[in-house]
């Protein structure tokens, strides 16, 4: 099993600074997800900064979400 979410924090173009529950600390980026379905609201970006941990993953107030194995697999590694 992959890591989860520890902690995460939304920074400059759609993207996210995630620490894992195995101390690494990964970008992921979100912007090809700005035009599907749930995720267009994410295009606010003041919304987007309302980003939180939740359950070992991240997630918005309106309970959009993403696997954390998508986050932990395709991010990039600070």
């Amino acid at each position: 099993m992959n890591p989860r979410v520890k902690s995460v924090k939304a920074i400059q173009d759609y993207k996210l600074d995630i620490v894992f529950d195995s101390n690494e600390e990964k970008i992921f980026d979100c912007s090809s997800l700005l035009n599907f379905g749930v995720f267009k609201e994410l295009q606010d970006e003041e919304y987007f900064k309302q980003v939180q941990c939740k359950y070992g993953t991240v997630a918005w107030p309106h309970e959009q979400d993403i696997c954390p194995d998508t986050l932990y697999l395709n991010s990039k590694k600070i």
